[in-house]
């Protein structure tokens, strides 16, 4: 396995590669678990060569305190990398190599799909995903970038990145992988006890329900239902709960024909900030 530290040592070996290689590419912030594993997996497949970046992206976190938090685990991701392919290349850059020592977000207009949810309790975080991403994808110029569905939002944001940008990829969307117990894969579970880690499965739960409940009841219903859940559980806190329409995230109130829908959630388990969706 490779480990490249700065752009010009990746390119210098991207470029000997054979002109038919088809080049996968896996954005991560490390802290790597078995939901970045199967996104790799799938790029494998997929691809004759991968990239995998692990850098934790600073303009794309509005709190510095979770930034100073964010786990830091790289000796362990090389080795997870590695049960997968040792033909994997690595790309884990500082912050100055990948912002040319000047660290700031981009602004995009992303036609509203960053002012829900997420995007109105993490000021700029989406353009700091943005910045990023846009940023690998120039310097990568892979066939294809694998995300993960847990953040779904994101990945709507994305795709609208790469259209508005005219970059040559194709997004690939990825199941979200989940713990035994149902809650969502995540590098912030490292931060929760195991008996928060248990409860947090609570969320998945509350989702399945919720879902059944959107066939018979409306939007407005579940919402209120789910809420209600929350009040009732210790050490969970609810931040939001949403159903949008997949294609511009907007919240509903009035279910339509023909329009596909999904639950977005975030939950503050004793102060970690948790986030899952389904699809209704």
């Amino acid at each position: 396995m490779l480990v490249f530290k700065t752009k010009k040592e990746l390119l210098d070996h991207i470029s000997i590669l054979p002109k038919t290689n088809e080049l996968g590419l896996v954005p991560t912030m490390g802290a790597l678990h078995t939901g970045h594993v199967s996104l790799v997996q799938k790029a494998v497949n997929e691809n004759q060569t991968v990239v995998v970046s692990i850098f934790v992206n600073p303009t794309q976190f509005d709190n510095k305190e979770d930034l100073a938090k964010y786990p830091h685990t790289f000796d362990a991701d090389l080795e997870l990398l590695s049960s997968v392919s040792e033909d994997i290349l690595v790309f884990s850059p500082s912050a100055d190599e990948v912002y040319d020592k000047k660290i700031k977000a981009k602004k995009y207009d992303f036609e509203g799909l960053d002012t829900v949810m997420e995007g109105a309790f993490r000021d700029d975080h989406f353009n700091g995903v943005g910045t990023i991403v846009e940023a690998l994808l120039l310097l990568v110029k892979p066939n294809r970038a694998y995300f993960g569905e847990k953040d779904f939002q994101q990945l709507q944001i994305i795709r609208k990145l790469v259209k508005q940008q005219q970059i040559p990829v194709e997004i690939v969307g990825c199941p979200i992988v989940r713990e035994p117990h149902g809650l969502a894969m995540s590098s912030r579970n490292e931060r929760l006890s195991p008996e928060l880690r248990q409860k947090g499965a609570f969320i998945y739960d509350t989702l399945l329900t919720a879902k059944e409940k959107f066939g018979m009841k409306s939007a407005n219903y579940v919402i209120d239902w789910v809420k209600g859940q929350f009040k009732e559980q210790e050490k969970l806190e609810l931040e939001y709960i949403e159903i949008a329409d997949v294609e511009t995230l907007s919240p509903i109130t009035t279910k339509k024909e023909n329009i596909k829908y999904r639950a977005f959630i975030a939950v503050y388990a004793d102060g970690v900030r948790l986030i899952d969706n389904i699809a209704l």
